[in-house]
């Protein structure tokens, strides 16, 4: 390797190394953001939120590592072109695209790391993600009774306390209503009381002072009225179960079968029975259809269009007066069983096929997420060398434009891949598809050391127009 390829990867890995990072920090923000309401108020460990924040990370490496590419090599070729170094190369007969070919190699090196961590480690961070959101979402809030309002989410209570104190225990004017099932409900009101939490926090003990308990025994269902019990206390103590609001795991197995938590070999695998469970489905309906409508055979053989038109009154005058009525009732009823019959079916093809395009979708985005690295560089590169600006602040905006470019036609291409608009390889390769010419352009542009992004080069144009316009001007007459 010669000094000039040490020189440019050296100058590039540091910003990719930070940009990445910052990039990867980012969409972490924006994941907390959008889960915000879901994670506060439930009393989780930290264990659990580092455990999210990681697995949730590891799934956003594939869209952090095409921005990194492209802002690391507009600042580094920026940053060249800044102090002159460029020109001092291009001076000495070495071309862009010569000093672009270590970074090339570097960026195919990053392609091909992020194919294999999204074909092997994605699917894993995947599975333990979602099943992990998924477990925190479908959680209980964390146990906290507020002064004035009615508490239900212990399950069969409802509880009630007019002041709660500073020291978060000591709570007055206590209402509790029981609905345990088993007879009527059960009311406690307590002038004062205290709220103290077991050992292992499986228990919750309200020890009640000066109150009564009012307690209805009949039976649900009777009509008449019950015999109507009340029963005054000093102290009495109250326990409830706590156990529905302890963070519990599911069985990461439930989510293993989507297709986010799979593989190629494992995509591939799937998509060819899901292919076998749509084939058998068309020989169903084929095989219903064929044996219950004779007309079926003759679908394809043209005789519809060599037959007589056949309208209304003319169909009417083959059946007798007195069948009409039974006929066309047979006939709507015929169509409706078929139709009933074929609903099903329909419902269940729809569901496969929808199965399988998202399975597709998925095989496509661990290529063209990857491959996005390579077209970002090339983007990138001679973008920098337009430009000329080091820093960050101008490679930032350039970057942020095409980046934004870039996940508009992934996202544009990926729903109509999943609705069956476009063909998968293309609504998953649009992105690719729209800015590799834009990168090719932009090469040819940085070989000729255009002035694309110069905005002196803007202003001669508009001054060389307002002349042109000032010359056709008639000049006014005295």
């Amino acid at each position: 390797m010669k000094k000039l390829d040490k020189l440019i990867i050296k100058t590039f890995m540091g910003p990719f190394v930070a940009t990445f990072f910052v990039t990867l920090f980012v969409l972490m923000m924006q994941f907390l953001w959008k889960y915000i309401d879901d994670l506060v108020g439930k009393g989780l460990d930290t264990t659990v939120i580092i455990e999210l924040i990681s697995y949730t990370s590891a799934n956003l490496v594939s869209l952090a590592l095409p921005l990194a590419v492209l802002l690391s090599s507009i600042m580094t070729f920026g940053n060249l072109g800044e102090s002159f170094e460029l020109v001092a190369l291009k001076s000495s007969g070495i071309s862009l695209t010569r000093f672009m070919r270590p970074l090339l190699l570097v960026c195919t090196v990053v392609a091909i790391l992020a194919f294999l961590f999204n074909n092997y480690a994605m699917p894993v961070a995947n599975l333990r993600a979602k099943s992990l959101l998924y477990d925190i979402t479908n959680s209980k809030p964390a146990f906290n009774i507020k002064a004035g309002v009615f508490y239900t989410d212990i399950p069969d209570y409802t509880i009630k306390v007019a002041q709660k104190e500073s020291d978060n225990k000591t709570i007055h004017q206590v209402m509790i209503i029981d609905h345990t099932p088993g007879g009527g409900d059960k009311v406690i009101l307590a002038e004062k009381g205290t709220m103290l939490l077991s050992a292992d926090k499986r228990f919750l003990y309200f020890i009640l002072e000066k109150g009564w308990r009012y307690e209805e025994r009949n039976n649900r269902s009777s009509t008449t009225p019950g015999e109507l019990i009340r029963l005054g206390f000093r102290e009495y103590k109250k326990a409830f179960d706590l156990s529905s609001f302890a963070f519990s795991r599911l069985d990461m197995g439930l989510f293993a079968s989507n297709q986010q938590m799979l593989n190629v070999r494992q995509l591939d695998k799937a998509i060819d029975s899901l292919y076998k469970q749509e084939k058998l489905f068309t020989r169903t309906v084929n095989a219903y259809i064929t044996t219950r409508y004779a007309f079926y055979k003759w679908a394809d053989t043209g005789w519809l269009a060599k037959a007589p038109p056949l309208n209304a009154a003319s169909f009417r005058d083959f059946i007798p007066e007195k069948s009409l009525r039974y006929t066309l009732e047979r006939t709507e009823q015929n169509l409706r069983d078929g139709q009933n019959n074929l609903e099903g079916p329909a419902r269940e093809f729809g569901d496969k096929h929808s199965t399988l395009l998202l399975h597709k979708v998925e095989w496509q985005r661990k290529f063209t997420l990857a491959f996005s690295c390579i077209v970002m560089f090339l983007i990138g590169a001679p973008l920098g060398s337009i430009i000329r600006k080091g820093g960050l602040g101008t490679p930032l905006i350039f970057a942020v434009v095409f980046f934004v470019i870039f996940n508009i036609f992934f996202m544009v291409g990926e729903k109509m891949a999943r609705k069956d608009v476009m063909a998968t390889w293309s609504g998953m390769w649009l992105s690719n598809i729209v800015l590799m010419p834009i990168a090719m352009f932009l090469i040819y542009k940085a070989l000729n050391d255009s002035n694309l992004f110069n905005k002196e080069f803007y202003l001669r144009i508009f001054n060389k127009i307002k002349k042109l316009f000032r010359k056709k001007s008639p000049k006014p007459t005295t």
